[in-house]
């Protein structure tokens, strides 16, 4: 019997925490961390006893919630890939909404960028370990193509799609090659590596993110019509 008359509280379920107005989402301070972590170190340098530890939890809690490693990472690489998918998709409707009939390579591959380097300059911290993170992963062998795959390949056939009516001339196989360039240097810009800075003696920064909005999509765009050009050029081989 309970002295004071009021009904115990319901206890929590077994590992987690219970609930208060006051207290923080530890789901997404797992998933900070771990974000953190697997940016710095990459997917084989963390460990999920890491990730606890960092988020300052019990790692009993972060198998609570994720399970295993990897369903950790997938949980920390769908986060934000949602938010960036729908805006890239916005981003390039809105564009062939507004130029239809007209469309150029540049323009296509602007509205793709564009979302991406406006979350680099905006969004914070996260953003900036959540690039870092997808260009690691966009350069691993075995699992890499394939979580590139399952978390972003509708956006890119969108942009594809938008290069098909651009360049009605090309063809799939300079498009997906074109992509697969496009993909590289993107990637690498939003690193943030520090790599320029070095090799230019500061001349150019890598955190310039607005240096490479004007730059970027003209780059590209131009190797989509040479490789085109090239292709349908004449040989001069005898």
């Amino acid at each position: 019997m309970v002295a004071s008359g009021k009904t115990p509280a319901k206890p929590s379920p077994r590992g987690r925490p219970p609930k208060r107005a006051d207290q923080p989402d530890l789901r997404v301070r797992i998933l900070d961390a771990a974000e953190d972590l697997f940016a710095r170190h990459g997917f084989y340098g963390v460990t999920t006893r890491q990730v606890a530890r960092e988020a300052g939890v019990d790692v009993a809690l972060t198998h609570y919630y994720f399970g295993a490693k990897r369903s950790l990472f997938d949980e920390v690489f769908l986060r934000r890939a949602e938010i960036l998918n729908q805006e890239r998709l916005e981003s390039l409707d809105a564009y062939e909404a507004a130029h239809a009939g007209r469309m150029t390579p540049e323009g296509a591959i602007t509205a793709f960028v564009n979302p991406m380097i406006e979350r680099s300059l905006s969004g914070g911290a996260g953003w900036k370990s959540y690039f870092s993170l997808v260009a690691q992963v966009n350069n691993t062998p075995h699992w890499g193509g394939e979580t590139m795959t399952r978390f972003f390949d509708p956006v890119v056939q969108r942009l594809i799609e938008l290069l098909r009516k651009a360049m009605p001339e090309a063809t799939d196989t300079d498009l997906y090659w074109g992509y697969q360039f496009l993909t590289g240097a993107m990637m690498l810009v939003l690193a943030e590596t520090g790599r320029i800075d070095l090799l230019s003696n500061g001349l150019c920064r890598s955190g310039d993110l607005d240096a490479i909005r004007t730059r970027l999509a003209a780059y590209c765009a131009a190797g989509f019509r040479q490789m085109v050009a090239g292709h349908s050029a004449p040989s001069s081989i005898n």
